[in-house]
């Protein structure tokens, strides 16, 4: 009985089994190569995902803080306008004569004396018109302290520009006060002051610089 001879190189080379186990383990090879770089390509794709979400989220975070100080503005605005309209009616004097009125009631309160008092209007504002009043008063320290203070606690708005001390005789002091105060344009108008007086020089003098320039 003859004994079965051992297949050579060259006839495993050749047999068909010995292609089909090198082309499965290049497949093999194949998709554990595609495979990594298929959970490369995840991971890589996961982190930037990742990484996108924390930059959009660290955006919103900073523009929540910078919204932060216009949450409730709206109320803020309409609670500004209230305030501005209550000051108005309370503190603004309707009219020229309100003003005089307001200034006889602080000389008699105070016990000074009002010896002259110019009246005079600056430019129109959108809204308030500038009454300017030069003053000259006469009283004892103490009253005279009285009317400074008054003025400054008077329910009209009166705004303290100018103070000086004139000369002191007989036990009176003379006081030189500058007093601002503002009236609604068209209650300025009807007024009919004069303009003060720097304004009106510079108004002089702006003329006459452009009559020059033509």
């Amino acid at each position: 009985m003859n004994k079965a001879t051992a297949p050579t190189m060259g006839e495993r080379l050749r047999s068909p089994l010995t292609w089909h186990f090198a082309a499965f383990g290049l497949l093999l090879a194949v998709a554990i190569g595609l495979c990594v770089r298929l959970g490369l390509d995840w991971a890589a794709t996961d982190t930037h995902a990742a990484d996108a979400l924390t930059g959009k989220q660290v955006q919103l975070a900073e523009l929540n803080l910078q919204m932060r100080p216009l949450q409730g503005l709206d109320k803020s605005v309409a609670k500004t306008r209230e305030q501005m309209k209550q000051f108005f009616n309370e503190r603004i004097p309707p009219n020229y004569s309100a003003i005089e009125t307001s200034m006889t009631d602080l000389e008699v309160k105070s016990g000074v004396r009002l010896s002259r008092v110019a009246y005079s209007q600056g430019k129109p504002g959108q809204d308030l018109t500038p009454i300017t009043m030069d003053a000259a008063i006469s009283g004892d320290y103490p009253s005279i302290m009285h009317f400074v203070n008054s003025v400054e606690r008077a329910k009209t708005f009166f705004v303290i520009q100018e103070m000086g001390l004139a000369g002191e005789q007989s036990g009176l002091v003379n006081l030189r006060i500058r007093l601002t105060t503002y009236l609604r344009p068209s209650d300025a108008a009807a007024s009919g002051l004069p303009m003060t007086p720097s304004e009106s020089q510079a108004d002089a003098e702006s003329s006459n610089t452009g009559t020059e320039e033509e």
